[in-house]
Formats: C-alpha cells, sequence, structure tokens
C-alpha cells in the first residue's frame, strides 16, 4: 500500500489532464513543505482508503500561480501571496483563502569545519549581499565565502530576501533548486553557508546550524529550540502556509482538518518542524476551519 502511496504522490501531476481526475486531491507549490504535506498525505490516505492525494513541488510562486489558474486544490507556500497574485486571483474569480499548518525556524547551516557557529541578523545579510566575502571578517579561516540560496520561484528565497537582506542577493549566490540540494552542498563545501527550513536539518549529520541574535549584543536563540522558535526569540521563523480557493469544503476540508488535528500536528513535529500556536489556531477558524 505504501509503495502505491508513494507513486501517486510522485507522479501525481504529471499530466495536466489529472487535474480533478477521479476526485483525486491535488497539492502543489513549495520545496520546503513537500516533504512535510507528503508525509501527512500518505498517513492521510492509509486511514481513508479511497482518498487519493498528488503532492508536487516546483516552489511556492508555482504553487500559488496553479491554484490561480485552477490548476490544483490546495497551494502549499512557505511566504505570502504577492500583491501582484492576489490582484491575479481576484481577476479570476479565485477567492483565495489561507491556512497556517506549521511554524518553521529557517535555518543558516554552514560545515562543520568553519569554526563560526553564532551570527547576527545583520551579518547574514551582509554576507548574502556579497558585502561580507571573506570568513576571516567575521572570526573565521580566511577563505572566501560560498553562497547558496534558493531560486527565485522559492517562497524561501523571497522571504529570506525580504526578511534578512532586505534588498536583493549577490549576484555570485549558487541558486539551487530544493533545501535538500542546499544540505549537501554545505557538507561538501568547507566555505560554504546556506538556508534551508529547520524539517531538513534537524537529523541531518554533517552541518553546522548556526544561532542568530536579532541584533549585535542580542541574545544567540537556537532554529532546534522549539521554545526560541514559539517565542519569537529566533528571529527567522515564519508561517508555513497552504491556500485553497473558497471556505474549504468536501475533501479539501477533510484533509485540511486532518492536518490540523492533534495527529497531524504530531506528524508535523516529527517531520523536524513545529505545531502551530494558538494565534495560529484562531486564524485558522478564519478560513473555516
Amino acid at each position: 500500500m505504501k509503495s502505491i502511496i508513494r507513486i501517486i504522490l510522485i507522479t501525481g501531476l504529471l499530466s495536466a489532464n489529472i487535474y480533478g481526475a477521479r476526485g483525486m486531491l491535488q497539492i502543489k507549490g513549495s520545496d520546503t513543505l513537500i516533504n512535510l504535506v507528503q508525509r501527512l498525505s500518505e498517513v492521510y490516505m492509509e486511514e481513508n482508503p479511497g482518498d487519493y492525494i498528488a503532492v508536487t513541488g516546483g516552489g511556492s510562486g508555482t504553487g500559488v500561480a496553479a491554484l490561480i489558474n485552477k490548476k490544483c486544490d490546495v497551494a502549499n507556500a512557505s511566504r505570502l501571496m504577492k500583491p501582484k497574485e492576489v490582484a491575479q486571483a481576484v481577476e479570476r474569480k479565485v477567492d483565495v483563502r489561507r491556512v497556517v499548518i506549521a511554524i518553521d525556524g529557517l535555518s543558516v547551516i554552514v560545515n562543520p569545519n568553519n569554526p563560526i557557529t553564532k551570527l547576527t541578523v545583520d551579518q547574514i545579510g551582509r554576507i548574502f549581499r556579497g558585502e561580507v566575502k571573506n570568513w576571516k571578517e567575521l572570526g573565521g579561516n580566511d577563505v572566501a565565502i560560498t553562497l547558496y540560496g534558493r531560486q527565485s520561484n522559492s517562497g524561501t528565497f523571497v522571504f529570506f530576501r525580504d526578511a534578512i537582506l532586505k534588498n536583493d542577493y549577490s549576484q555570485k549566490m549558487n541558486r539551487m533548486n530544493g533545501n535538500a540540494q542546499i544540505v549537501e552542498a554545505i557538507k561538501r563545501d568547507k566555505s560554504g553557508i546556506g538556508y534551508v527550513g529547520v524539517g531538513y536539518v534537524k537529523v541531518a549529520k554533517g552541518l553546522t546550524v548556526l544561532k542568530v541574535a536579532s541584533r549585535e549584543g542580542g541574545e544567540y536563540a537556537d532554529p532546534l529550540n522549539a521554545n526560541d522558535v514559539k517565542s519569537g526569540k529566533y528571529p527567522i521563523s515564519r508561517p508555513l502556509n497552504q491556500y485553497v480557493n473558497g471556505s474549504p469544503k468536501g475533501k479539501v476540508k477533510k484533509f485540511l482538518q486532518f492536518e490540523l488535528s492533534a495527529k497531524g500536528q504530531k506528524i508535523i513535529e516529527a517531520e523536524g518542524f513545529f505545531p502551530i500556536s494558538e494565534d495560529y489556531i484562531t486564524f485558522n477558524k478564519k478560513a473555516g476551519l
């Protein structure tokens, strides 16, 4: 049964004509969310024989575009929708509703051979803008910094740029297809630095996850510490979202309710992310959940 489920998850959107076929739930978007939502879908389908879910990636922008064009039921997004996307949805009569399913402590990672173990938000911004080019400028080894980040269709790319860089990335940054590629690159590159969703580093070996302070002289916080993330002490935390068209109904509502249930939230925690807070529980009720 698990093999069948995995085939459905992997191949679900290879054909555009499959959308809506036999009532299959189509979920598309964020690379940060894909492994998590695939796992949630596996458990859900095991418990609900006859309900099928196809989960594919492509980035938050791809998922949002698919929802606006009515090519999927649920868009995974690790960022908020852009004003342009909201306007497009209104134009195409898509009544977008946002649901928060998990919290991410977006993690900045380096190779374990790098002596740097903590940075401020300002230092991280200067690194990824290309203003700091050598680790020795920060007390590290005398070696040029290699940057690894995401491509522009990624919600994580947009969130990190807007929240941390507050400007544009260095043109020398290596733009990777997904979180897993960044993790593997940092494992191999002693001079590398990258950023990934916390679910990709909690069980990973061969990495140093940096502690981060919001300002010079401030207290450093750990993205692996649930209290640091939930309290907002860790300065690069963010909600992980799903967007739907209209008030959730039928199979869409049933799956969303599963994700937000106690069991669903435990799966989210087991996959390395954090359950939603009371504030987001209240927020989700506005979407009819």
